[in-house]
């Protein structure tokens, strides 16, 4: 008794890979063309803190390759979008993969999808980036990032703008290999009273996975003190496991492993200004660890 085996066609697989290259080659090509041509016509002085240098086209052009690097090499999976509101809301994730974490592109493209290119999305994003490289500073204003500031959040959030946080910084986003699977934010409980100064909600956002990216050996928080970087706001200078370095210290670009990633959007916390803002912190990070746990225990 015998059974039929499958035909693959080796012709055909060939050409469809080779398609889906050249596809992904020509968005990336359109991306360059249009970063470029963005910060060719930026004559202003550079300013971090600045609501008004997002560009929507820049932005609408970068989401179909996101999500094709999400989705071919990250197999990214995304449950809750129906929690994303449409109002202002602080969106409060955790940081992993240090500063190539790709849980920060999935988490973007995720709210560009579902809001829309022209909605002001806002991230916060670390001093290294918005004041000491401007260069890359200005590119990523062009996206909608903007200096890690409590005021700057504030404003965007009364201006109508949706706000990502990721209150842990690089406490969460350089922890410990070991670590993958917590939810690390310290004492950190600034971003509550960001939401009670703006009145809006808090949104949860939990990504599993993306600390898989690279492996951190060692968290680094002595070497950030003999370097004396914390002028720099930098507490943390890991040493880790990651392409194409080997085994190297810094907060240097990497090229995360093509392993995947889950985001949950979990139901969104409403903040009042009487609330304590440590007490709502504990509970929001017992929220996504519930989360964190629950994927952690279904991941293959």
């Amino acid at each position: 008794m015998s059974s039929a085996c499958p035909k693959w066609n080796v012709r055909e697989e060939t050409a469809e890979s080779a398609e889906r290259a050249r596809s992904s080659a020509r968005l990336l090509g359109l991306v360059l063309r249009k970063a470029h041509a963005t910060l060719a016509d930026d004559r202003q002085p550079f300013d971090g803190s600045r609501l008004d240098r997002r560009d929507p086209e820049l932005v609408e052009t970068l989401l179909p390759l996101f999500e094709r690097l999400n989705a071919s090499w990250l197999k990214l999976r995304v449950d809750g979008v129906e929690n994303i509101p449409r109002e202002p809301a602080l969106f409060v994730g955790n940081h992993s993969g240090g500063i190539m974490g790709p849980d920060l592109s999935c988490t973007l493209a995720t709210l560009w999808r579902r809001l829309g290119p022209a909605q002001p999305v806002y991230a916060l994003a670390h001093d290294l980036a918005m004041r000491h490289l401007e260069p890359l500073g200005r590119l990523l204003q062009r996206v909608g990032c903007m200096r890690a500031d409590p005021q700057n959040a504030h404003r965007a959030l009364t201006e109508g703008g949706h706000v990502l946080v990721y209150p842990g910084g690089e406490l969460d986003a350089f922890r410990h290999y070991r670590d993958r699977h917590r939810v690390v934010f310290g004492r950190r409980a600034g971003f509550v009273r960001v939401a009670q100064r703006a009145r809006v909600p808090i949104v949860p956002i939990v990504a599993h996975g993306a600390h898989a990216s690279c492996v951190i050996l060692d968290e680094g928080e002595w070497l950030a003190r003999v370097l004396r970087l914390s002028g720099r706001r930098l507490l943390r200078v890991p040493i880790a496991l990651a392409l194409p370095w080997g085994v190297a210290a810094g907060p240097l670009p990497y090229f995360p492993l093509p392993l995947p990633v889950r985001l949950e959007i979990l139901p969104a916390q409403d903040v009042h200004p009487e609330d304590d803002p440590a007490e709502v912190r504990d509970v929001i990070v017992g929220r996504m660890q519930e989360a964190m746990d629950r994927m952690a225990g279904s991941a293959p």
